[in-house]
């Protein structure tokens, strides 16, 4: 008899405090096996899925479940150890697995951790196939064929090699001083290696993990001590990866920060100057900045707004044919090098760019005029369709006839955690500043802890 299902997945995979449900090694167990029966009843003949895991402490107890999981349905479990999430994507690809699983909490605390599975592509899972091996995890197994685990071979220098191979030339980087934020996280070894690889001086930050220091005050959420990196080294530009390395934010020769969003205009004009902005179209989230469309506009190119999420970006792509799209917190997608967001590509991606129009990173950046953005999260008990809470709809309502057409005001709930976010860009700062703190005192009222 099958056991009640539960909702597992969520935006970005199954997500929460590690050694507490559903991120506890029964469930990974249980992920691993339903993952691993989901692709074999898709082929005849032997499966492999690779594992991935990022520097948090219980990465290996969760890599070990998985693996436990994988190989009691049959399957054989392919380690490539600590590896960016976009490194497992390319894996899958380069040594023709059937899946992978990648161990990681994003950009979140160590305390966290969570389960995020490819397909054999290298590319992550429709809603429906999520589903499909979410009601897997809950079936009784009967048990069966056991199968094997193994060390994937050169894992972390083929995903290095790939990288490289994206600008010509032997040292294209020559001449460049780069600050590398590791954020402590996937990105540690790998990222230094291969900016100097391609020429560039690095200096390195945050790239001593130690299990618990993924992410505190560092990384693509942190980047203070980056910005400051970068003035005092005298550096051309600075780049910080979060804990899985497919987040970029950009850091400018002034210690400006350059926004997700950024980073997508100046990567599109690029593209569109070198002939290779397909269907002349960039996709991005309905988080992104007013300046954002603003900018495009100018430049004479498409934009086409996805639900907030990268596998929705990744969706929007292929429906539309486009090959750029993100958001603006640093997930940024090049259709035709990668499969995933990816922060170090994303990065030599921005640098190219730099080298094409012969111009510092500032003053690329001007390209697009960002709007005052607040950005609130009040955390919620529960999750009611925010139109049926009736002071927040008329809170929501009295803001936007406020701001008329010069700011926008976006509310919704984290798809990976128990919060509201409230999103407002304005005029001013103060103006914005104000609106945002207005509405979500009356979230906090009325859906708060």
């Amino acid at each position: 008899m099958d056991n009640k299902a539960e909702k597992l997945f969520g935006t970005d995979g199954v997500r929460g405090r590690a050694n507490q449900h559903p991120i506890t090694p029964e469930m990974a167990v249980k992920i691993g096996r339903a993952a691993a029966l989901y692709f074999q009843s898709r082929k005849n003949g032997a499966v492999k899925i690779g594992i991935g895991r990022d520097t948090r402490i219980s990465g290996n107890m969760l890599e070990s479940a998985a693996a436990a999981g994988i190989c009691s349905a049959g399957a054989d479990a392919m380690f490539a150890d600590v590896i960016p999430t976009p490194g497992l994507a390319h894996v899958i690809r380069k040594f023709d697995l059937d899946a992978g699983v990648m161990i990681s909490a994003s950009h979140n605390p160590f305390e966290d951790n969570g389960l995020k599975i490819f397909g054999g592509k290298g590319f992550k899972l429709s809603d429906e196939v999520e589903n499909e091996i979410e009601a897997l995890a809950f079936k009784d197994f009967p048990g069966g064929p056991v199968g094997e685990t193994h060390q994937i071979p050169d894992a972390q220098d083929s995903y290095a090699a790939f990288l490289q191979s994206l600008l010509p030339g032997e040292t294209p980087l020559k001449g460049l001083k780069i600050v590398l934020d590791a954020s402590n996280g996937a990105t540690y070894s790998i990222a230094p290696q291969v900016f100097s690889r391609l020429g560039a001086e690095i200096i390195p930050l945050f790239t001593s993990p130690d299990g618990m220091n993924i992410n505190v005050d560092c990384g693509s959420q942190h980047p203070e001590t980056l910005q400051k990196e970068v003035i005092a080294g005298n550096a051309h530009l600075g780049l910080a990866f979060d804990g899985d390395g497919d987040r970029l934010i950009a850091v400018d020769e002034t210690g400006a920060r350059i926004s997700g969003d950024q980073i997508l205009i100046i990567c599109g004009a690029w593209l569109k100057e070198t002939g290779r902005l397909a269907q002349n179209t960039v996709v991005s989230t309905v988080m992104s900045n007013l300046g954002f469309k603003k900018a495009l506009d100018r430049m004479d190119i498409k934009h086409i707004a996805a639900d907030v999420g990268d596998r929705y970006v990744l969706e929007t792509m292929q429906a539309s044919g486009a090959v750029i799209g993100g958001e603006d917190s640093g997930h940024m997608i090049f259709l035709d090098c990668h499969t995933t967001g990816d922060g170090i590509l994303s990065g030599i991606q921005l640098i190219g760019a730099m080298l094409h129009f012969q111009k510092p990173l500032s003053e690329l950046g001007r390209m697009m005029d960002v709007f005052p953005q607040v950005l609130i999260n009040i955390p919620v008990t529960s999750k009611p369709d925010l139109a049926t809470v009736k002071p927040v709809a008329a809170a929501i309502e009295k803001a936007e006839n406020a701001l008329g057409d010069q700011g926008r005001i976006l509310v919704r709930y984290s798809g990976t955690r128990s919060v509201c976010r409230v999103m407002v860009e304005g005029p001013t700062r103060e103006a914005t500043q104000g609106t945002a703190q207005a509405i979500a005192e009356v979230v906090k009222q009325e859906l708060g802890e």
